[in-house]
């Protein structure tokens, strides 16, 4: 089914205009979310904004706006200021710089669209993505919609181009805040781990090799309770003995295939199976027993 488009801006490249078209390209309609419900009744709730102060339930058009500048003190704001701070939406892409795409730290990437040539745009879109493309380098742009200022990535994938709306520089934790302890790394221990690494390394990324399997499990259960079914509830499997020994560990991990694998699914499937085979038949009821004894005397 072709994509819908959500949007159309302006890019512009010097003094070249190109008109295209926004596209998103995820799916949030792929996660599952859950309502709440009243459990006597299953009527769905509604949410109610309450003061904490006059215990009172408090209406939409009674609220401002307040931001908070120090312990429980707020200066207000009414939406006509509001309204006059935010970003006027040029419907506009301005480039202010190429560069080379492994200089970005993935860290800033944020959310991800498609941009599609509008009618008149094809040649200049296609020049822009040859362009970028041939160079090595991507476009740094700034892009304002919804009364805020972004800063975008356009960079060249298949015959078209991507957009990346990026995070700023102070919307990224610096990782020097995380604290770390100083340890020697043995040459033994990183030939293991070198090992280990090619035992499961890729030339590629293959995304369909993936699957969430926590939604796919969700699904089933949700098809099951609409089905009328009821769900019997495992109980948790007791962790393995941990192996505290770094060189055991990596020892012991070589010749294994990656968690989440389907070599793993495949191997665990197999497991399960044989497992099953092993578990000593089922006695048979009493009263069988007894009859095939008096057959038997008989």
């Amino acid at each position: 089914m072709a994509a819908r488009s959500i949007g159309t801006v302006t890019v512009s490249f010097g003094l070249v205009s190109i008109p295209v078209k926004l596209y998103s390209a995820t799916q949030p309609s792929a996660g599952l979310s859950f309502n709440l419900l009243h459990g006597k009744c299953g009527s769905r709730v509604k949410q109610q904004y309450i003061c904490p102060k006059d215990n009172e339930i408090v209406p939409r058009d009674q609220m401002v706006k307040g931001y908070e500048f120090s312990k429980d003190r707020y200066v207000t704001f009414t939406e006509e200021e509001l309204k006059q701070l935010e970003e006027k939406a040029t419907q506009s892409i301005d480039i202010v710089e190429f560069i080379p795409i492994e200089k970005i730290d993935p860290i800033y990437f944020d959310k991800p669209y498609y941009l599609g040539p509008d009618k008149g745009g094809a040649k200049a879109y296609s020049l822009l993505a040859e362009t970028m493309r041939r160079s090595g380098r991507v476009a740094l742009g700034r892009y304002a919609a919804r009364g805020k200022q972004y800063l975008v990535l356009l960079r060249p994938a298949d015959n078209g181009l991507i957009m990346h709306q990026l995070l700023y520089a102070d919307e990224v934790r610096p990782f020097a805040d995380v604290p770390l302890d100083k340890v020697e790394v043995r040459e033994q221990e990183l030939k293991l781990a070198m090992q280990l690494v090619d035992q499961i390394a890729s030339d590629s990324f293959k995304p369909d090799a993936y699957e969430d399997d926590v939604r796919k499990r969700v699904q089933e259960a949700i098809q099951r309770k609409v089905d009328g079914e009821e769900l019997t509830i495992a109980p948790a499997e007791s962790p393995g003995g941990q192996i505290i020994d770094l060189m055991e560990a990596l020892k012991a991990s070589l010749g294994k295939p990656a968690k989440g694998s389907k070599e793993a699914s495949s191997q665990t499937a197999e497991s399960q199976a044989e497992s099953e085979e092993r578990k000593p038949a089922k006695r048979a009821p009493r009263r069988a027993e007894e009859s095939t004894r008096a057959h038997a005397k008989k």
